[in-house]
C-alpha cells in the first residue's frame, strides 16, 4: 500500500505502508539510535511525535514483551529507509501505529535539520488522504511549543513499583522510562510513583525525590514547577529530562525550543568537573539557555546547551540526558547509582 509523509512546508516523502491503517498527526522527529526501536515507541517522551529512525534497517532483532518504557506506544508513527523483519511490522500494526518504509530518510532528516522540527502527518493510504487536503489538516494542528502534555501519560495513582530497598525514593511521573525505574531498583531504592499533580509535603516524606523525563514544552508547567519549588532544600532531588528543565525553571534559569532536538544515542556532553566527555543517550525537543554559573555541570558539545544542574545548597541535582541508557550507552550509568549512595549517608 502506497503512503507518505507530508511536512507542514509542503515536502512529500512517498513511502509504502508496513504498519497500521489511518492517518497520523504530530510532530516530525528523527533518532540517530541505531537500536532499540520498540523503547523508542514506547517512550513517553515522544507522545505527539512521528519519529524517523536515521539507522538503515529497522526492526532486524524482532520484539519482546519486556523491553517497553511504558505500558503502551506513544509515538504516533515510526518512519524508516527499510524495514527488518515481519515481528516489528506486526507489532506495529497490532498497537495502532502507522509505519513506512522506503522513505527517503536521509532527505528527510536533512530537511529537518535545515528547517527544524515540524508539524506533519503519516498516511498509511495515500487513496484516504489526497495530498492537497492533507497539507491544510498538518497546517491546522497545534505547535508544539506551549503544549503541556504530562497529563496524558502520567499515571492517575500513585503505586508502589519496587518495595524491597534501604532508601525510600519518590518518582514523579512525568512520562517516566520503566528503565529509570528498573535502575533505581537495582540501585537498592525502594520506589513509589507518583502522579504529576503530587505535592510537596506529600514527595518530601520520602528520603530522596527523582523528577522524571516527559514530554512537551516545560514552560507551561506552572503548577508542577511550584511542586518542585517547594521542594528545593527540604529533600535531595533529581532531575532526568523534563525533570532537569522543571529543576532550571524553578531555580531560575529559562527553557526554549531546540530547532530539531536532541535524540539518539550518541550525543556527547562535557562534564565541566573532570573534563571527561560522555556519551549519552537523549530525547528532548525544549532545553535549559547555555549558562556559566557555577551550579552548571554539563553542557552539550553541540550547541551548549546546559546538560546538568548540581544547586548544593538547595540539594538538588539533574541531568538532560538519561542515565539510565534505554537504550544506549552505559557512561552515564553511574549517575543514579551514585545518587542512591548519596541518600544512604
Amino acid at each position: 500500500m502506497s503512503g507518505y509523509l507530508l511536512l507542514e512546508d509542503g515536502t512529500l516523502f512517498p513511502g509504502r505502508s508496513v504498519g497500521a491503517a489511518g492517518t497520523a498527526f504530530g510532530e516530525a522527529v528523527f533518532t540517530t539510535a541505531m537500536t532499540g526501536y520498540q523503547e523508542t515507541v514506547t517512550d513517553p517522551s515522544y507522545a505527539e511525535q512521528l519519529v524517523c529512525f536515521t539507522a538503515p534497517m529497522v526492526g532486524n532483532y524482532g520484539v519482546a514483551d519486556g523491553r517497553g518504557e511504558s505500558d503502551r506506544p506513544h509515538a504516533r508513527a515510526a518512519v524508516m529507509r527499510q524495514l527488518g523483519g515481519p515481528e516489528w511490522a506486526g507489532w506495529l500494526r497490532s498497537h495502532d501505529i502507522v509505519g513506512l518504509e522506503e522513505v527517503d530518510t536521509r532527505a528527510l532528516v536533512l530537511r529537518i535539520r535545515e528547517a527544524g522540527a515540524m508539524r506533519a502527518v503519516a498516511v498509511a493510504d495515500e487513496d484516504e488522504l489526497p495530498v492537497a487536503d492533507a497539507l491544510e489538516q498538518v497546517r491546522a494542528q497545534p505547535l508544539m511549543e506551549g503544549q503541556a502534555l504530562v497529563a496524558e501519560v502520567s499515571t492517575r495513582e500513585p503505586y508502589v513499583f519496587s518495595d524491597s530497598g534501604d532508601v525510600r525514593v519518590a518518582l514523579v511521573d512525568y512520562g517516566a522510562k520503566r528503565s529509570i525505574m528498573r535502575r533505581l531498583a537495582c540501585a537498592g531504592a525502594a520506589v513509589t510513583v507518583y502522579p504529576h499533580t503530587a505535592g510537596p509535603d506529600e514527595l518530601a516524606g520520602h528520603g530522596g525525590v527523582v523528577l522524571s523525563n516527559g514530554p512537551g514544552d516545560p514552560e507551561p508547567l506552572h503548577a508542577e514547577t511550584e511542586v518542585v519549588r517547594g521542594l528545593l532544600g527540604r529533600v535531595p532531588i533529581l532531575g532526568i529530562c523534563l525533570g532537569h528543565q522543571l529543576i532550571g525553571l524553578a531555580a531560575g534559569h529559562r527553557t526554549y525550543k531546540l530547532p530539531f532536538g536532541h535524540r539518539g544515542a550518541n550525543h556527547p556532553v562535557l562534564e565541566r568537573r573532570t573534563s571527561r566527555v560522555l556519551v549519552t543517550s537523549q530525547n528532548h525537543g525544549f532545553a535549559v539557555e547555555p549558562s556559566d554559573g557555577h551550579e552548571v555541570t554539563h553542557e552539550s558539545l553541540y550547541d551548549g546547551t546546559v546538560e546538568g544542574f548540581d544547586f548544593g545548597e538547595l540539594r538538588a541535582r539533574s541531568v538532560q540526558f538519561h542515565p539510565e541508557a534505554g537504550p544506549g550507552p552505559h557512561d552515564a550509568w553511574p549517575v543514579l547509582e551514585a545518587w542512591v549512595e548519596e541518600l544512604r549517608s
